[in-house]
């Protein structure tokens, strides 16, 4: 590996990033490994002497080697700004990364569970603590009932139970400070009637939160994800289940069900519809799968 100290500008620009723009240490080795590439990749070619058709052979080299359409981005910001910052001191001429762009990375869809997984997940499961198992209940029920995200679970307040029990609806502070009106559905209220009835066995005199956890506080992130990830264990699912999963398991089932994407968008609580589109091609996974196995032309071979 390059030792930086044995180059100046790359010692010295590391030193400007840490020194004056107080970039943190694991930045800093960041930027350094992405430089440390670009030196090993260009051999013995000055840096003065790279130009745009050696990036870009670097960056084909690297996506060969399997690195991503998002690591190729990240390297290719390093080496631009490092180039700038070299020319900015009249060490090249012009800056060989500009105008290049890295491979896309294929769109990563969000993992849904099926209809019959979800029901598994949410089937009554033996626990040593039956208040912690009917606060766990309560909690991701209501993640599938209502597709809140996990922030948006934890900051519940007692104060909602009223509307949810009675008018079957929770209103939902999401990002940007945006409330948004969810319904919620009978299986999800059944499960949160329980919890409200046991929750002071738990909840610390005065606390505010709908969930707690077991030192009688507002429930965190964390605990939440370790609940589900241990309930999914116990109850067989062979994957990894994580609370997004049933924010995403809900918008796929009630797509399928409606077909209506600015419903979706609206409970989800999205801005932009174009965030709730993912879920079209998670709805045409599951079309597709139902065509392959239903059509009587769907597996035909074409004839030689």
């Amino acid at each position: 590996m390059t030792d930086p100290a044995a180059n100046s500008p790359l010692a010295a620009y590391l030193a400007e990033l840490s020194d004056q723009r107080r970039m943190s240490p694991h930045t800093i080795s960041n930027y350094r490994r992405d430089l440390e590439k670009l030196l090993a990749l260009s051999g013995d070619i000055p840096l003065a002497g790279l130009q745009v058709h050696h990036i870009r052979r670097f960056v084909a080299q690297l996506h060969g080697r399997g690195l991503s359409g998002r690591s190729l981005a990240r390297l290719l910001s390093a080496w631009r700004g490092f180039f700038l910052w070299l020319g900015e001191r009249g060490l090249v001429k012009a800056n060989p990364c500009d105008g290049i762009r890295p491979p896309k990375s294929p769109r990563l869809l969000p993992k849904a569970l099926s209809v019959d997984e979800t029901a598994r997940l949410l089937d009554a499961v033996e626990d040593d603590d039956p208040v912690q198992a009917a606060r766990d209940l309560a909690m991701f029920e209501l993640f599938y009932s209502s597709g809140l995200r996990l922030a948006e679970l934890v900051a519940l307040d007692c104060d909602v139970l009223d509307t949810v029990l009675h008018e079957g609806e929770i209103r939902v502070l999401g990002k940007r400070s945006k409330l948004r009106l969810v319904p919620v559905g009978s299986k999800a209220r059944e499960a949160l009637a329980v919890w409200a009835a046991m929750r002071g066995e738990l909840a610390l005199p005065g606390e505010r939160a709908l969930f707690v956890g077991v030192r009688g506080g507002r429930i965190s992130p964390r605990m939440v994800e370790s609940r589900l990830e241990r309930r999914a264990q116990r109850l067989g699912l062979p994957i990894h289940v994580h609370p997004h999963m049933l924010r995403h398991s809900f918008a796929s089932h009630v797509l399928q069900s409606s077909g209506d994407l600015r419903a979706i968008q609206e409970m989800l609580g999205h801005a932009s519809i174009a965030s709730t589109q993912v879920y079209t091609h998670l709805d045409f996974q599951h079309l597709a799968k139902v065509y392959d196995a239903a059509h009587p032309r769907a597996k035909a071979k074409p004839r030689g």
